[in-house]
Formats: structure tokens, C-alpha cells, sequence
């Protein structure tokens, strides 16, 4: 077992199988030394989470851990593609979507579930660009959405 899934089993936390797709995608593409996860919506067990619009049917503390389910879905999927995790030598980049209710502001706060999960997975390895977005709707009507951009070693 990894480094990185060793802090991840101290925190209660397995790697999951890989989500498959909903549409014509794959889940994760890697160019030279980039991995790029596909938005990682929080799948558990083959089923969503939850659903609805953040500020709304979804509080934001049950949105911030959603983020975090998303951020686990993204290392399964890099995971699948690089092998070993201990490979990772930078999160480089986080993008996270929030199906947001038009007046809540929060979604920096989100979203931090993900940026969270990552750097106690990663260490100092994990801290990482970032942006947050509200949206109107994602696929399946799912509150949250992460992708994910890590460079690797080898």
C-alpha cells in the first residue's frame, strides 16, 4: 500500500473502485507527466450521494463532505491510471462545481472539502491551484463536481 493510502486509512478512507462514465468519456487521461481526472461527481458504491442545488436541498457542510466523496472518486481514477499514488509529485490544479441555489455564496467554502481531503491524502504535495464555481445544474443533479490535474514522477 502507498504512503498516500496509508494517511487515507487513517482517516477512515479506502481508495474506490473507479466510477465508470455517465457519457462518452473516460474517466482519466494522462499526457507526459499530467493527469487529468474527468469531473468526479460523489459517487459512492455506484450510486450519487445526493442531489439538489447547494443553499437549498443540500446544506453546505453535507456539500463541503460531497466535495470530499469527489476528491476520493478523483484519486481512484488517477490510482487507475498511475499505478502506485506515491508517483504523484503535485496536485497541481483542483476544479470544483457547485449546483448552487441563485443566493448562496459559499462555494469557495465547498469546495474545501475536496482541497482538504487532498492535502491530508498528499501532504505537502497536495496544496494545489484552485478555482470554485457556482452553476445552475450538473449531470445527474448532483451538488458537486471535482476534477482534478496532478503531475507525476516517471
Amino acid at each position: 500500500m502507498s504512503a498516500v493510502e496509508d494517511r487515507l486509512s487513517e482517516l477512515g478512507l479506502t481508495v474506490p473502485e473507479v466510477v465508470p462514465p455517465v457519457a462518452a468519456y473516460v474517466p482519466v487521461v494522462r499526457e507526459g507527466d499530467l493527469v487529468f481526472t474527468s469531473g468526479q461527481l460523489p459517487m459512492v458504491a455506484g450510486a450519487l450521494a445526493a442531489s439538489g442545488k447547494v443553499g437549498a436541498e443540500v446544506d453546505a457542510d453535507t456539500a463541503k463532505a460531497l466535495a470530499a466523496t469527489c476528491a476520493l472518486n478523483a484519486i481512484a481514477a488517477i490510482k487507475s491510471e498511475v499505478g502506485d499514488l506515491d508517483r504523484v509529485s503535485r496536485v497541481v490544479k483542483v476544479v470544483g462545481f457547485v449546483a448552487s441555489d441563485p443566493s448562496f455564496t459559499g462555494q469557495p467554502g465547498v469546495i474545501n472539502g475536496a482541497s482538504e481531503l487532498l492535502a491530508k491524502a498528499f501532504g505537502d504535495k497536495g496544496t494545489h491551484a484552485r478555482s470554485a464555481v457556482g452553476v445552475a445544474v450538473l449531470p445527474l443533479d448532483a451538488p458537486v463536481e471535482v476534477e482534478v490535474i496532478v503531475s507525476v514522477a516517471g
